[in-house]
């Protein structure tokens, strides 16, 4: 029996979430082309017929610039502290001195695999140049190819982390896909949500905190409230007549009840926090 720890690291938006995902089978992480979606150390446990990877996504590794940004890189941190094993992870079509200099200052003590993701956007001989690059680094113990979104390599990936696990029991029963809560998860689908409808600093400024979570035979009632820091962001929240709010229910109902797999109904309000992502209670309070 072959169980571990994997955490996956990388910048902004390299596919640390969307490959956490396909690797699931589930949506586990919130995925937008925006930055900095991901929050918090999301774990997805794996279990194969004598294996069980305990996947760690984290926040795109960042210079932290007010609280919400540190407790960010304490989730990379303590995801770093616990591995058997990091996946490196960037988007070929980056700047390969750029990730390498990143790689280099997790000061790894694990070995760790250099995913080349979203091979599929360029030429093979561009491909060929990242591979010799990469191998060459100290820190790469294996490099393989893939396309997170399109499910290429995933198969290969999981043998390539099997090969560095250790030998031992598993951590987590066998029927869980993680540790985190199914509240969160919810929060999590109306915060992606909020970065897919909203522009500017409006994701960047709000989070979104489950106040209730009731479970009835034939429905789930679900209130949650939107946190922002200044009064226009509230109003563009709301949107004229709350068009805008109403059209983030909506959409949220729909992904929750396809997450939850009962009928929803879903209640959001929007409050007012100035200088939240500053003040350790509020950040205490929605989690981080």
């Amino acid at each position: 029996m072959k169980a571990g720890f994997v955490g996956i690291f990388g910048k902004p938006n390299a596919g640390k979430s969307t490959l956490l995902n396909a690797l699931m089978g589930e949506t586990l992480a919130a995925v937008s082309h925006k930055v900095q979606t991901t929050r918090h150390r999301i774990k997805g446990i794996l279990n194969g017929k004598d294996s069980q990877i305990v996947f760690s996504d984290t926040p795109g590794i960042i210079e932290p610039k007010y609280r919400l940004h540190e407790r960010m890189m304490m989730a990379v941190k303590s995801a770093l502290e616990d591995a058997d094993l990091a996946l490196l992870i960037l988007d070929i079509r980056d700047d390969w001195g750029q990730n390498d200099e990143l790689f280099k200052a997790l000061d790894l003590r694990v070995p760790a695999l250099v995913v080349l993701n979203k091979t599929d956007k360029v030429e093979s001989e561009k491909l060929d140049g990242a591979k010799e690059f990469f191998k060459s680094q100290p820190y790469c113990r294996g490099l393989i190819e893939i396309s997170a979104l399109k499910g290429k390599n995933l198969d290969r990936l999981v043998e390539l982390i099997l090969g560095f696990l250790p030998e031992g029991v598993p951590f987590y029963d066998g029927e869980e896909i993680s540790d985190l809560s199914t509240r969160f998860f919810v929060s999590e689908i109306i915060r992606a949500r909020i970065y897919d409808f909203y522009a500017e600093e409006i994701p960047y400024h709000s989070t979104v905190l489950i106040r209730e979570f009731k479970e009835k035979e034939s429905l789930t009632k679900i209130a949650a409230d939107i946190v922002v820091q200044r009064e226009t962001q509230k109003g563009i929240i709301l949107g004229e007549g709350g068009r805008s709010i109403k059209k983030l229910g909506t959409e949220s109902r729909k992904e929750i009840e396809k997450f939850l797999g009962v009928k929803v109904f879903l209640e959001l309000f929007v409050k007012l926090r100035p200088h939240w992502r500053e003040d350790d209670l509020y950040l205490k309070e929605y989690g981080y």
